[in-house]
């Protein structure tokens, strides 16, 4: 009996801190990258308006932020709305193999960019490091496009390129990744209340 007790408080113990660490994090935030993500939802607001699309992607937990983030726009986040054009360069395994395969890893993101990135349209790539190379080359080549580029990335972010860049105060991936999160789910929510709400 003493056994399960003490392991629950360990298990306690550690949800505790980790949710400690979360709220850390969001808080640091709520100035930090204030701006910043105004910015961003700005201009995601102002290319739905001019009939542009979103189009988003990252490697590993920041793919799957992206094909989340992509969803709530197709979809629907809190408002029952016409389908917002959102893609994740992620969801396609055809062309992510192919594009490896005939060329290089590097290449699966710019590659898709220069196929379907059209002046106008908003390029959003998550890395929590920021170092992640097909992300910066898939940024590079949107703006070459005339794409507007946001980044969302964490502290260990050194620069970027992007004209927008959200740097999460954090070094912890699963904490960046949340805040990733959030900031799409705001970013949906921001669309929907500028375009639909008002």
């Amino acid at each position: 009996m003493s056994n399960n007790v003490t392991k629950k408080n360990c298990v306690g113990d550690l949800w505790l801190e980790y949710l400690s660490h979360h709220q850390e994090v969001v808080q640091l935030s709520e100035e930090i990258v204030l701006d910043s993500v105004l910015a961003a939802a700005e201009s995601i607001v102002l290319s739905i308006q001019e009939g542009k699309k979103l189009i988003l992607f990252g490697n590993g937990g920041s793919a799957a932020d992206a094909q989340h983030i992509a969803a709530e726009f197709v979809g629907r986040f809190n408002v029952d709305r016409r389908a917002l054009n959102a893609v994740a360069l992620t969801s396609n395994v055809s062309i992510i193999t192919a594009v490896a395969n005939d060329y290089e890893t590097s290449c699966i993101f710019s590659r898709q960019i220069s196929a379907m990135g059209q002046k106008g349209d908003i390029a959003i790539g998550l890395s929590t490091s920021g170092k992640s190379e097909n992300v910066l080359l898939g940024l590079n080549e949107a703006k070459r496009l005339g794409l507007k580029t946001i980044m969302l990335s964490g502290a260990d972010c050194d620069k970027c390129s992007a004209d927008i860049s959200i740097i999460v105060p954090s070094r912890i991936t699963s904490h960046i990744q949340e805040m990733h999160l959030i900031i799409g789910h705001f970013f949906a929510g921001y669309v929907e209340k500028a375009l639909f709400l008002s």
